[in-house]
């Protein structure tokens, strides 16, 4: 892969780790806010239990992302990005340019998937 392609994949990864970044702190935010309710009836701990619940669940996805996005910048860093974990083939560009971050060529993301 070009250098310029590597910095390209650089750029959008940094810019999603930020946006990610930025996201957690928000919803961090909004969970606290949400601990700090006064709550007067069932429904409203319901309700704020429901959101809780969903916030949290959002955190989560977030930071299996941003783990992600490390692993693959680390990658970069090392000169190894762009290669199949499983084939060892590279991965295609317009599958990086959606998922830069995949581990995976799109046939042995398939086969992951099968076995799952």
């Amino acid at each position: 892969m070009q250098d310029s392609e590597l910095n390209y994949f650089k750029e959008i990864l940094e810019s999603r780790r930020d946006q990610i970044y930025t996201n957690i702190h928000g919803v961090n935010e909004e969970l606290n806010q949400l601990n700090t309710q006064e709550l007067n009836d069932e429904a409203d701990h319901a309700s704020n239990s429901n959101n809780s619940m969903i916030e949290s669940a959002i955190v989560s996805q977030q930071n299996q992302e941003l783990r992600e996005i490390n692993v693959t910048l680390g990658k970069i860093a090392n000169g190894d990005y762009g290669t199949c974990e499983m084939c060892e083939d590279p991965i295609g560009f317009q599958r990086l340019k959606v998922k830069p971050h995949a581990i995976y060529c799109i046939d042995c993301r398939e086969i992951v998937e099968r076995t799952k």
